[in-house]
């Protein structure tokens, strides 16, 4: 078969890295799939190349994309030339070139949504987007009942999680200490630590570091990895006093060892569908903390792999954080190796082997 996943926009984040791993999976168990992409999107592009996977580019991302109408005729033309059996709209915004695109065509492959994120859809979504799809997957249990609320026919709905890389995250000898001197924090500090790009709005970093002021600890740090959280982080964290003490890396590569190097992770997010660093941080054998959104619910349970607070309950955070972080060692660690226990559960291979089983019967 043959399969088109349609991204769009630049910069790494949840939603690119799940594009990326599944098209790499499948590509290696022979599926022919090619990722449609921006023009501008090289970092994409570079790792698909790297793994042997196709890719073609349709959209000049610019402010003005979603209405530059040669986006939706390249689109088009990619889907009709190239004879694909199921297309797959991998974000909202993908979802609208892949509806308007497929509407243009008098012959049309199935289309797959992915839904992965837990804010129930407009009316106008529901009616003239999500309606045109053969088939919509959602990221998580609680996903899906979002979308029956909003009244989506349920035998369309297909629960199919994101997946982590359990052979790149997982525990990493000698990772910590080196990590932390070239950081400039000291080796008996403890960490807390949060992924996320920079947008407050949806996750939350804003509350987290004035909750992390009012720990007042001396030896704790907040370390914050994504885009901007170089330049925002430090902004927030003066207004309470802590700016020594918080620390924004930015966009990394090395999420992997930044999380080895920390001592527990936090998931402060208002929205989430299933969080693909909820999931790092757990194969990584760290104990987390996180909010209840989307799908953390499925994963954590509450003083056996990780610990659960209200969404936006600032003062419930602080109290989960403070209980942590004076708990015993032993007790950290036994958290995170269970913790550890439960993410593998979520390989790339498992997901992989739902979305072939998908496929096919579809096709």
């Amino acid at each position: 078969m043959r399969i088109l996943s349609v991204v769009d926009g630049v910069g790494w984040s949840g939603t690119k890295s799940q594009v990326y791993l599944l098209a790499k999976e499948l590509h290696r168990r022979g599926v022919d799939i090619t990722v449609a992409l921006s023009y501008q999107y090289t970092l994409m592009q570079e790792k698909l190349n790297a793994c042997g996977v196709k890719w073609v580019p349709f959209e000049n991302h610019t402010p003005f994309n979603r209405v530059n109408p040669f986006n939706y005729v390249r689109l088009r033309s990619l889907i009709k030339e190239g004879g694909y059996h199921a297309v797959i709209a991998n974000s909202p915004h993908a979802l609208d070139f892949v509806r308007v695109s497929l509407a243009l065509l008098r012959k049309k492959p199935k289309m797959v949504v992915v839904k992965r994120s837990s804010r129930k859809p407009n009316i106008f979504s529901l009616r003239f987007k999500y309606s045109a799809a053969d088939a919509v997957v959602c990221v998580s249990n609680i996903v899906k009942e979002e979308m029956l609320k909003a009244g989506f026919p349920e035998e369309k709905l297909h629960v199919i999680y994101s997946a982590i890389e359990t052979d790149r995250f997982r525990p990493l000898d000698g990772v910590k200490k080196t990590k932390r001197k070239s950081l400039g924090i000291p080796p008996d500090a403890f960490v807390f630590i949060n992924v996320a790009n920079w947008n407050p709005p949806v996750k939350g970093q804003d509350g987290l570091i004035r909750t992390f002021s009012q720990l007042s600890c001396d030896k704790c740090y907040l370390v914050l990895v994504g885009y901007k959280t170089e330049e925002e982080a430090k902004r927030v964290a003066s207004l309470y006093g802590v700016e020594k003490k918080v620390i924004g890396l930015g966009f990394r590569e090395d999420v992997e060892e930044l999380l080895n190097m920390a001592d527990a992770f936090v998931l402060s997010s208002h929205l989430e569908g299933l969080p693909n660093a909820l999931l790092q941080a757990m194969a990584c054998a760290l104990p987390v903390i996180s909010s209840s959104t989307g799908g953390a619910l499925e994963v954590i349970r509450e003083g056996v792999n990780g610990f659960i607070f209200p969404v936006g309950d600032w003062n419930a955070l602080l109290k989960k954080m403070r209980h942590l972080l004076y708990m015993k060692e032993e007790e950290r660690r036994s958290i995170g190796t269970r913790a550890r226990e439960t993410a593998l559960e979520f390989s790339v291979e498992n997901t992989a082997q739902k979305y072939i089983e998908l496929l096919q019967k579809l096709i």
